[in-house]
Parts: C-alpha cells; sequence; structure tokens
C-alpha cells in the first residue's frame, strides 16, 4: 500500500477521535453542545472551525493543536526520509495527483496545495521535483492503459 495513504489514513483515525461537532442548524448546533458537555448558550467555552460548521471546546484546543504539530512534523520527517523522490515523495504524489484527477487536468496545482507546497518549494529540491515527475508520468501511463 502507498506509504503516504497509509499515514494520511492513521492520521485521519486519529484525528476523527477528536472531540469536535459539526452543525448546520440550531438544533444540531445544541445536540453537539450537550455531546461536548456544555449548555447551547456556553458559546464562549468552544471555538469553531470557519466556515465549515465544525466546533470543539476551548480547553481542548492545546490538544488539538499538538495532535496537528505531531501530524506535520511525521509528514516533514517523512518527506526528509526519502533520499531521492522515489519512495515517500512519490507515493505522495501519486495519491494526490490520483485525487485531484491530474490524468484529465494535467494540473499539478490542486495536488501541490493539498500538500501547501509551492512550485517554488518543489522546483528548489530535487527530490520533490523528481518525485513528483515519476509521479506525473505514472499517472500519465495508468491512463493510457486504463483511461
Amino acid at each position: 500500500m502507498n506509504r503516504y495513504q497509509q499515514m494520511k489514513d492513521r492520521q485521519q483515525a486519529e484525528f476523527n477521535t477528536f472531540p469536535m461537532k459539526f452543525a448546520f442548524s440550531d438544533a444540531q448546533f445544541a445536540e453537539g453542545m450537550q455531546e461536548l458537555g456544555l449548555t447551547a448558550a456556553d458559546t464562549d467555552k468552544v471555538y469553531g472551525f470557519c466556515g465549515t460548521g465544525g466546533f470543539y471546546r476551548r480547553e481542548d484546543a492545546p490538544r488539538l493543536h499538538e495532535m496537528l504539530r505531531r501530524h506535520h512534523e511525521e509528514m516533514q520527517q517523512a518527506i526528509a526520509a526519502d533520499p531521492d523522490g522515489t519512495g515517500f515523495i512519490f507515493d505522495m504524489f501519486s495519491y494526490e495527483l490520483s485525487n485531484h484527477e491530474y490524468c484529465i487536468t494535467l494540473d499539478v496545482t490542486d495536488a501541490l496545495q493539498a500538500l501547501g507546497l509551492t512550485a517554488e518549494q518543489v522546483n528548489a529540491d530535487d527530490r520533490l521535483l523528481y518525485g513528483l515527475k515519476l509521479a506525473c508520468k505514472a499517472q500519465m501511463e495508468w491512463y493510457k492503459k486504463f483511461g
């Protein structure tokens, strides 16, 4: 299995256990607040995710930040451990290119954005550039064969 996907799946599973709720109506908000051990009037005790309908207890913010920091650090370490771009970096780009339909659009922008990378960063790192080129080629070969 793709090493990047394994990491994403593991990190997503951990994220899914974090106590947060989503609400798109007043009734859903009241229910979510109750599930967090709060009342609907306790709005000063929660933070929201801008524009997503998500919210979590303010007291849990340090735990959320720590988890997100660890996830970012794990990703950076996996990238750093790939000496030539043919391992984790290739898997990372392959997954995101596929997820963002590169074989149809021939545009890497959305995949880079999903990874938090700019074209300048990729071009400045031989390993990233090589891994991206390999992944683009593999996507096109797959498309020619199965598309």
